[in-house]
């Protein structure tokens, strides 16, 4: 009888704990700690130098090659077609393939186990690990949209954050385990971002849509320990500029980041315990979410298209008749066809395209004001955590307000792009401590528009062919990176440099970000142009859906 007892109360507990652990919160959490490990292309400038010298390549193969990185990030269509077909747990495998095989070969190559690679085929190994993240970022970012469809600018600011906090937490890695070894960190590269996702990807799942009345609640949770982490990191990388810490003080600053990351799966068993205490939903079923925009969203679609067709029997074209598909689930074809794709392409072309070009040259223009090398050194550390807050904090601002008063999210697009423009003028300025306030606005409103976007996509071409549009429109970064990285900063700059051994003065980019600052402020304005399209889809049925959730 003792024996059957204690039996029953192991089987109960393994039962109790699998249920814990099959739940959208694990999901979430789990979804959250692949993502701090996916963001290795954030770290390139650890290990650039050491490529550079055991490869023998000048500056301009450096750039070729980080060229290939910048593509291999972004061009995220091939992941974004395999999540439609197949679901995250396939898309994270083979993220975890690529990473692996892509930062394997270069270390190997550094190493000299390899025989020296032509640049081509570096540029293939380089393409090929920082591709991994695409794979990683669309498994988790979907999923999260899937699972909390209500709030989904606040999940995919807490994805976009914590992808953008990843680089500073692998280079916490870095500096309190392999200090001083660049070559150990491309193996760490290779090993850790591949072997996480294989670990958590069979928690990262899909579920019907059910509400729990402290959803907002839990997934502020979350926000608080993103927002934490940023503040703790923010403050390690100051203290080590300062101080010198020895190998104990090392150990503890990293066993507590671990902790804090840890403190994330806690708040996804105590949230599922609490929705496990409501009564049951009414929807039931499992698999991936078909429609995820529930009764509610249909009813507010098919109000809007009543109301479009009383204001607009009369005039109704074929540009109105596509506007009225906003919502439904549009594959990339037919997203492709509509102007507002082209709108959202544009606007992120000119607003990722300038801080990514910005953030790729903090170092060369603080080196030709004068900066010293520790100076630089914290800005490029620093700019990851001004990239954090705008991802976090324009998913969550944009949800709130969306929650409140219906506001058409591409509002908050115009505003961080217009707010670009004067952080590329207060770094054209060239005035004491401007490349500190400079990037501090570019950073936060570069990092917003990776929190806007994917969210924008979701709701006006829907959730079913979301990887695959907003991964495409994501292409838009490396595109306009290009054009004013090499194009205009780049070219400017050689011929600025009188000498040919470098530029030193304010006059070597002040012209490149006079310029950039009118590209921002061209996103911004396009960014407005899609406000106005799509306010009234806004107002009619994304806000009518939320209400809809929340009266059920």
């Amino acid at each position: 009888m003792v024996g059957w007892k204690r039996r029953a109360k192991k089987t109960i507990s393994a039962t109790v704990m699998t249920i814990q652990t099959r739940s959208k919160w694990m999901s979430m959490a789990s979804s959250i700690l692949i993502q701090c490990t996916s963001g290795s292309s954030y770290a390139f400038g650890i290990y650039s130098p050491l490529l550079k010298s055991s490869q023998s390549y000048d500056q301009s193969t450096l750039d070729s090659i980080a060229v290939f990185k910048d593509v291999g990030a972004n061009a995220g269509l091939l992941s974004g077609l395999l999540y439609t077909s197949k679901g995250p747990a396939p898309v994270h495998a083979a993220g975890a393939i690529q990473c692996f095989l892509g930062y394997s070969l270069i270390w190997l190559s550094v190493v000299g186990l390899l025989p020296r690679p032509p640049v081509p085929l570096m540029c293939l190994y380089m393409f090929l690990a920082a591709h991994a993240q695409t794979f990683f970022n669309t498994g988790n970012v979907v999923t999260a949209v899937l699972n909390f469809p209500d709030y989904s600018g606040t999940v995919v600011g807490i994805m976009k954050g914590f992808l953008g906090l990843s680089g500073a937490i692998l280079i916490q890695v870095y500096d309190n385990v392999l200090k001083g070894k660049p070559s150990s960190f491309l193996l760490m590269l290779a090993l850790l971002p591949t072997l996480d996702p294989l670990l958590l990807m069979f928690f990262v799942r899909t579920y019907p849509p059910h509400e729990g009345h402290d959803i907002k609640k839990h997934l502020n949770c979350f926000s608080v320990v993103a927002l934490v982490i940023a503040a703790y990191i923010m403050f390690l990388i100051i203290l080590k500029n300062v101080v010198s810490l020895g190998m104990l003080a090392r150990i503890i600053t990293f066993v507590i980041l671990l902790l804090a990351l840890a403190s994330l799966v806690v708040i996804a068993i105590r949230a599922h315990l609490m929705d496990s205490r409501l009564p049951s939903s009414s929807i039931e079923g499992t698999g991936l979410l078909e429609d995820a925009g529930s009764v509610g969203s249909e009813k507010a679609l098919a109000r809007y298209e009543r109301t479009a067709h009383q204001d607009d029997a009369q005039e109704l074209s074929i540009l109105d008749k596509t506007a009225m598909l906003r919502g439904g689930d549009l594959n990339l074809l037919q997203a492709i066809c509509t102007v507002d794709f082209w709108l959202l392409f544009l606007a992120m072309s000119c607003g990722m395209g300038s801080g990514l070009a910005t953030v790729n040259n903090i170092s060369q223009i603080g080196e030709s004001l004068g900066y010293t090398t520790m100076e630089t050194s914290t800005l490029v550390s620093l700019y990851s955590i001004w990239n954090f807050l705008g991802r976090f904090g324009a998913g969550y601002i944009s949800d709130y307000f969306l929650h409140l008063r219906g506001m058409a999210r591409p509002i908050f697009m115009v505003i961080t792009l217009a707010t670009m423009s004067i952080g590329h003028l207060v770094i054209a300025s060239g005035l004491q401590g401007a490349l500190y306030a400079g990037p501090i606005l570019v950073g936060v409103c570069y990092g917003s528009q990776w929190s806007l976007m994917p969210t924008i996509t979701s709701e006006i071409f829907g959730v079913r062919h979301m990887g695959t549009i907003f991964n495409t429109i994501a292409i838009a970064s490396p595109v306009g990176s290009y054009i004013l990285s090499v194009r205009v900063v780049g070219y400017i700059y050689d011929k600025e440099s009188a000498s040919g051994h470098g530029c030193v003065g304010n006059h070597c980019f002040m012209l490149s970000f006079v310029i950039m600052a009118c590209v921002s402020l061209l996103g911004s304005c396009i960014a407005l142009g899609l406000f106005f399209r799509t306010r009234r889809f806004y107002k009619q049925v994304i806000f009518e859906r939320l209400r809809h959730s929340m009266r059920e």
